[in-house]
């Protein structure tokens, strides 16, 4: 199934680039291109660090990607065209605070119920979930920054696509990995309680929820605040947070591992040693 649907992201990936040619231009899309791709490297880079423990196959971690690239996107592109034409747009408060984190984080968890429901022999716990929902969160991330240093580089040159790289690409570069793993994270507990899908919904749509509020936080935060005043005295320290709770979960992900190894070593089929060398970091 998962096949299928990444098979039918290849045609709405050919909108999506026309899309952008047609409304920015190849110039300002390359633009946009060029500077996405450096937080996206970043991060991707520290989702593959999360997930070293027990690394989630290539493929799976791709589709993740390609889903908040292509689909959400796509999704949060249609209803918004859709509320345009039925009742001429909304307002700039409604639509960053509440429509935005609404749509998106619906179009992004779809992702994420998708790898529950299709590759659940991969989904094992909360620090998949985070995985799964990271990826499919800097994938959203690949695809609006292209728009937001396309749209910089048309208003205002170089100079403007340096300020929204330094806002987006060093000051934000993990906000909506961290909205969507409350999501991701919320399903893990269910695959740690080896939950079917209908099961794991009790647990996914609160995580959702979350999710939401914390990316309506985030752009409330811009429209109706002093962003920089917030960004110091509450965004960081929840960022801070985030990276504490993962660390957690990895040790716990250790602690386990060398508790289930050391039973079989106590049946005799491994040794102390090779325990070492499967349950350790250094090993």
């Amino acid at each position: 199934m998962l096949w299928v649907v990444a098979a039918l992201l290849i045609p709405v990936l050919g909108m999506l680039v026309l899309y952008f040619l047609q409304f920015l231009g190849p110039a300002a899309s390359f633009v946009g291109l060029v500077c996405a791709v450096v937080p996206f490297v970043v991060v991707w880079f520290a989702i593959r660090y999360i997930d070293r423990w027990e690394p989630e196959p290539r493929r799976l971690m791709v589709f993740a990607v390609a889903w908040g690239a292509i689909a959400s996107v796509a999704l949060a592109l249609l209803v918004d065209g859709a509320l345009r034409r039925a009742v001429g747009g909304s307002s700039d408060v409604f639509g960053a605070v509440i429509q935005a984190p609404l749509v998106e984080e619906v179009g992004k968890g779809l992702g994420v119920v998708l790898l529950y429901a299709f590759a659940r022999r991969f989904f094992d716990g909360p620090v998949d979930g985070i995985v799964y929902g990271a990826l499919v969160g800097a994938g959203f991330a690949l695809t609006e920054n292209v728009q937001y240093f396309a749209i910089s580089y048309l208003e205002g040159g170089p100079a403007e696509v340096a300020t929204t790289f330094f806002l987006r690409a060093v000051l934000s570069p993990f906000a909506h990995v961290m909205f969507t793993s409350l999501t991701g994270f919320a399903f893990g507990l269910a695959a740690r309680r080896s939950l079917g899908l209908g099961a794991a919904l009790r647990y996914g749509i609160p995580g959702l929820i979350g999710a939401i509020l914390l990316h309506g936080l985030w752009n409330g935060s811009a429209v109706l605040f002093n962003f920089f005043e917030l960004y110091a005295t509450l965004q960081v320290p929840l960022f801070v947070l985030f990276i504490c709770a993962i660390l957690a979960l990895r040790r716990e992900e250790a602690r386990l591992t060398r508790a289930r190894l050391g039973e079989y070593a106590a049946a005799g089929w491994f040794t102390p040693q090779e325990v070492d060398m499967l349950a350790t970091g250094a090993g």
